[in-house]
């Protein structure tokens, strides 16, 4: 008992920093690995939507993906995912703006959104299928 009243703020910053490392695993906001949301896509037809910008998703994307900017995730999300049952695969280049997508879309009412860990980046990384559109930055079309 003397030990816990001599040292209640070692305890107490033991605790604190406890539930700071718990705090993504109880919030449910953790992001999916590019083979979870591969399992998920065929498993529970989970619609895979990307919030880069027009000319991010035009140079590439993940086949099959959606294109919902984040800037008009509110206005355009409803049209591109009507069933908020089905849960909803946000991506973006890194992962950083999908974390936010996903987190205004439970905010619409999509419970099951989660973001993909990774973006692009780990989706090319896992072997997964990219579609580009071919065309280089300058509008050219690139060659092979």
């Amino acid at each position: 008992m003397d030990f816990i009243l001599q040292n209640w703020a070692l305890i107490l910053v033991a605790l604190v920093s406890g539930l700071l490392l718990l705090r993504p695993a109880l919030s449910g906001a953790g992001a999916l690995t590019p083979a979870a949301a591969v399992q998920l896509i065929n498993r529970e037809k989970a619609v895979l939507v990307d919030v880069s910008s027009a000319d991010e998703y035009a140079a590439a994307h993940a086949n099959g993906a959606k294109s919902v900017p984040l800037a008009q995730l509110k206005e355009q999300l409803p049209q591109a995912v009507k069933n908020k049952a089905v849960p909803v695969i946000f991506m973006c280049a890194s992962g950083a703006r999908a974390s936010a997508a996903a987190r205004m879309a439970k905010g619409l009412g999509y419970d099951r959104a989660v973001a993909l860990a990774g973006g692009l980046k780990g989706w090319s990384a896992a072997n997964l299928p990219v579609a580009s559109s071919g065309k280089a930055q300058d509008g050219k079309t690139a060659k092979a």
